[in-house]
């Protein structure tokens, strides 16, 4: 719990510094990012709500990234972890356990793989969507599981190799999601994502 405690707060202290707020539209943020937020407390509580330990809560914490940017979605995610704690009677150490590793985590290695992505690779829409969208969640999520696992341990009583496919097949669930919606947006609402712009992404010549 030590460690989940100093990595959250690190992520925490630095979210705050950024001021991310700032930023914010007088009207508010968009409803899309507000709605997936809300939903993520039943992504991080799934397998308490089935009574099945083998099920792999889903994260949805990179996509809240795409939309919202790493400060705020950092934010974000404290409150998705109370709830959820609530929700499916998780104690204070579990919770915080998933705040870091199904929240900040993903997050944090999302924008760095993000980054890198945008540095290293041609600036194209499909780039992004294909890229960051799905590629960089899938990464992020792979690598998070096999962290928390290293440092951590798996769950008591399953098989540390089973744990291990069930976190890669829910790695690729959160990159199915987060790579459809964020082509969706990048099509109809680029504006919604914080991490998109039509002046990295697009040609000169399709801009107005």
């Amino acid at each position: 719990m030590t460690l989940d405690l100093l990595l959250a707060l690190a992520a925490l202290v630095v979210a705050l510094a950024l001021r991310p707020w700032r930023a914010a539209r007088a009207e508010g943020p968009p409803w899309a990012w507000l709605a997936w937020w809300s939903a993520m407390p039943l992504f991080w509580g799934t397998d308490r709500y089935v009574a099945m330990a083998v099920v792999q809560p889903l994260s949805g914490a990179v996509l809240l990234m795409l939309l919202t940017g790493w400060p705020m979605a950092v934010l974000a995610m404290v409150p998705v972890a109370g709830i959820t704690a609530l929700m499916a009677g998780l104690d204070t150490a579990e919770a915080l356990h998933r705040l870091v590793w199904l929240g900040v985590m993903p997050a944090t290695l999302a924008l760095g793989l993000g980054a890198a992505v945008r540095r290293w690779l041609p600036h194209h829409l499909f780039v992004y969507i294909l890229g960051r969208g799905f590629l960089v969640t899938a990464c992020s999520m792979v690598l998070s599981g096999a962290l928390s696992m290293w440092l951590h341990g798996g769950t008591p009583g399953l098989d540390p190799g089973e744990q291990m496919i069930g976190r890669w097949l829910a790695a690729w669930g959160d990159a199915f999601l987060t790579g459809m919606v964020a082509a969706i947006f990048v099509a109809f609402r680029p504006e919604w994502l914080a991490t998109y712009s039509d002046r990295i992404y697009l040609p000169d010549d399709r801009l107005p």
